[in-house]
């Protein structure tokens, strides 16, 4: 599908429609759903509700992951044309991180006992901070990782078309492409030391968790282009977020002591979300009332 969505679909540059991203978000989504069929028909229902459960919360710290890549994107001044591909190798290079977490992860797990609590209270602590703290940093061009690799490799704000290197005077250099793929990499690897953990609280089967993380990220480049315009106007979906995650981090800490059933995990999570997404839509109609009143 990957191959299919570069090489054939896109392989032409172009601007991204909002029906189009729309379009190829229920085409990642009904992927996710027939496979969740797939492993109810084989594992049965309680294997499936993992499977569901992981996506959802996976699919929903995705969210996150939107606000940055915008930042990212208006840093580097990509070109709308472009943005689709640097996502493209962004999502290809979280897989394979993804997957090294995942399998160190689990791997983990199954060693020690004690991890869960460890994962569970840092879930707990990344809550609390998403919930307390502002919004991402304004100007990932200027960040500690970002400035080592351009030691390693310098960088160029001239752009060459849509490739990642240029070469003048015999030497190359990184484009704005490069350093905004680069930039997204970091971001991705910062957000699965949050978003892998998350997933532990609901099931540690390896094939569920990095199935469930493989459908989620893959739908997250369409799922920019059906947000980007809007996402600013969800102000309680940041608050959810966190929410959600010290809820499956207190799950994971309470372990031993009480077992929430998966169907209560996904309903509860799905609560979150759907308040958060009314509450944001209540308030964004009081202030367009609140306009229209004041307008002469």
């Amino acid at each position: 599908m990957l191959t299919l969505d570069l090489g054939v679909f896109h392989r032409h540059a172009h601007i991204v429609s909002w029906k189009e991203a729309v379009a190829w978000s229920v085409v990642w989504i009904a992927l996710a759903v027939g496979f969740g069929f797939g492993i109810y028909a084989w594992f049965g229902s309680e294997r499936a509700l993992e499977f569901a459960a992981g996506f959802l919360i996976e699919k929903a710290l995705a969210v996150d992951n939107i606000f940055v890549f915008m930042v990212i994107f208006r840093a580097f001044a990509i070109p709308a044309t472009e943005q689709h591909r640097v996502l493209f190798w962004g999502v290809l290079g979280a897989l394979v991180m993804r997957a090294l977490f995942i399998f160190a992860g689990t791997a983990v797990l199954q060693r020690f006992h004690w991890a869960m609590y460890a994962f569970g209270g840092l879930l707990v602590i990344t809550g609390v901070r998403l919930l307390v703290t502002r919004d991402a940093e304004e100007h990932p061009e200027k960040s500690a990782a970002l400035r080592f690799f351009s030691r390693i490799m310098p960088a160029t704000h001239e752009f060459n078309g849509d490739h990642f290197t240029i070469v003048k005077n015999g030497r190359r250099y990184a484009t704005p492409l490069l350093l905004a793929l680069f930039a997204i990499e970091v971001s991705d690897l910062i957000f699965a030391v949050d978003s892998i953990p998350a997933i532990f609280a609901v099931t540690t089967d390896r094939f569920l968790v990095f199935t469930s993380n493989i459908f989620a990220i893959m739908g997250l480049r369409s799922l920019y282009f059906v947000l980007a315009g809007v996402i600013d106007k969800f102000v309680y979906l940041k608050p959810a977020l966190s929410i959600v995650l010290m809820f499956v981090g207190a799950k994971m800490l309470a372990v031993d002591v009480f077992h929430v059933p998966i169907v209560v995990s996904l309903g509860v999570i799905i609560g979150i979300l759907v308040l958060a997404v009314l509450a944001s839509m209540w308030k964004q109609s009081v202030l367009a009332r609140a306009q229209a009143t004041r307008e002469p």
